[in-house]
């Protein structure tokens, strides 16, 4: 009797997932002084998320025009406001679009991943939560130097004391916040101390909220501006006089 071979067949692999919420979602970009990287930043962003919403708050150089030749609708500050300032302005003008479901806060410099956005998002959407927040403690792709992951440490000690909502990263940038969230959100704080003010008002609203694992890129770029020790410093120093 002889033996008939089984087919060989190769392997299968499953398709990638769609990204979740590309007509839905508008990322929110504070941009101040971020010409040199801005327009790389929102090229790569969009070739995946089109609705990209850049608030210039006061920059002297060209990032405005580099954010609106990448694609960007760009909402101009007549001068420097902060961070906190900007990203209200941008969730504000988000919310004029009564099919934006989720906003995604999201820096200008290079630092945060579209693919770790994408899966916030999907958690956002799978699990029906409100917010989800991003931590570079979760896991070890993340690389900061000394001196910040102290500070950062501090921060996060601090901050689960006096807003009562229990984080392993205090002061990351990167978040997902539901319709519902934008909503009833409320930022006041218009410098670093926006990033306290905002699980302070998940709690104060009873809003649902989980962390995904994110990697934060420091890159020569962000650490020439000093934004990888200093930030963290400025936060603290808001922290204390908000």
């Amino acid at each position: 009797m002889s033996h008939v071979p089984e087919e060989r067949r190769e392997p299968t692999t499953s398709a990638p997932l769609p990204d979740p919420g590309t007509d839905t979602t508008w990322f929110v970009i504070p941009l101040f002084n971020e010409g040199p990287v801005i327009h790389d930043v929102i090229t790569q962003l969009r070739t995946r998320y089109p609705l990209v919403v850049c608030v210039d708050d006061g920059s002297d150089d060209d990032s405005a025009e580099q954010a609106e030749a990448a694609g960007a609708v760009v909402v101009r500050h007549p001068y420097n406001m902060g961070q906190g300032a900007a990203l209200k302005t941008g969730i504000d003008y988000a919310l004029q679009d009564e099919n934006m479901r989720q906003v995604v806060t999201f820096d200008a410099d290079g630092q945060h991943q579209v693919d770790d956005a994408a899966s916030m998002i999907r958690m956002l959407h799978d699990d029906g939560v409100d917010v989800v927040l991003g931590s570079r403690f979760l896991d070890t792709r993340t690389k900061p130097g000394l001196l910040k992951r102290i500070v950062l440490k501090g921060a996060i000690v601090y901050e689960n004391l006096t807003t009562g909502v229990s984080l392993t990263d205090a002061h990351n940038g990167l978040r997902v916040l539901g319709r519902t969230a934008c909503e009833v959100i409320t930022i006041e704080q218009n410098r670093m101390a926006h990033a306290s003010e905002i699980p302070s008002e998940i709690h104060r609203h009873g809003l649902t909220y989980k962390e995904h694992p994110v990697h934060i890129l420091y890159t020569d770029y962000s650490r020439a501006k000093g934004q990888s020790v200093l930030n963290s410093i400025n936060i603290v120093i808001d922290m204390i006089l908000r």
